[in-house]
């Protein structure tokens, strides 16, 4: 399966999103972190990404007669590259543009939906700026961007951190 197939799915965005700072788990505790998808989808899905490359095999064990598989995410694989992007087709951008909205609606919701959920403590932030910039602009907008996000890409968890979903959507409006 082609990697915008494969990535170009809420829940199946969700689980390589939870699966993102080196972290290792089975797919009981993938359920767990997405309570608001059914077990069945979650192994459904953990399935497919195992199959297309995207999740690995990290360890297994014998559990009751059952045998545990522990995931890790190949970081490397879980992105659709320039050279794929830009063969795209519109109807595809659309498909992807609108998997990747339906998961952040359904992270926010999930967040909002915690007993600690605190939007103005947790700093979260959703705001639109439309800005006139040229195509040299645009480059160094991004290239500041990725200079700003990437070294962090690393990030393992600690105590002292929590995931936060962030989603830079840059694109040119229609012009007056």
């Amino acid at each position: 399966m082609d990697t915008v197939e494969l990535l170009a799915h809420p829940v199946r965005l969700r689980i390589v999103h939870a699966m993102s700072g080196g972290q290792s788990m089975t797919t009981a505790q993938l359920c767990v972190r997405l309570p608001d998808v059914s077990k069945a989808t979650v192994y459904r899905h953990v399935e497919i990404l195992s199959t297309g490359g995207i999740l690995e095999v990290a360890e297994e064990q014998r559990i009751r007669g059952a045998v545990e598989r522990t995931y890790r995410l190949r970081r490397e694989r879980a992105i659709i590259d320039a050279e794929r992007a830009a063969a795209a087709t519109p109807a595809e951008h659309r498909r992807i543009f609108a998997a990747a909205m339906a998961t952040l609606l359904a992270e926010f919701n999930a967040y909002l939906d915690t007993e600690k959920a605190d939007p103005t403590a947790d700093l979260v932030g959703y705001r639109q700026h439309a800005v006139w910039l040229s195509p040299d602009e645009v480059a160094a907008l991004i290239e500041d961007l990725r200079a700003a996000i990437v070294p962090r890409l690393t990030n393992e968890p600690t105590m002292e951190r929590a995931p936060y979903l962030l989603s830079p959507i840059l694109f040119p409006t229609v012009r007056p």
